[in-house]
């Protein structure tokens, strides 16, 4: 699933250490967030949402994944 975990993490100045220390998870942890190879729970999106004083919806680009994931759905129809 398509974040935006990595844009604000470097515009914030923080490194995947830190941002994995402040919401309380591993370093390994936020590297599967920022290449697509994770998707963080609820609870984690909302902890890093609210670090960077966004919502879940733009954190997880939550529009324009449901629209890759309908389309996928409407090929397979």
């Amino acid at each position: 699933m398509k974040t935006k975990v990595k844009e604000l993490r470097t515009a914030a100045g923080l490194t995947q250490q830190q941002l994995a220390k402040a919401v309380y998870v591993s370093a390994r942890t936020i590297i599967s967030i920022e290449k697509e190879q994770y998707s963080p729970s609820l609870m984690l999106a909302y902890r890093i949402a609210k670090l960077f004083g966004t919502t879940v919806e733009d954190l997880c680009c939550l529009e324009e994944n449901k629209k890759l994931e309908d389309q996928k759905y409407e090929e397979l129809s």
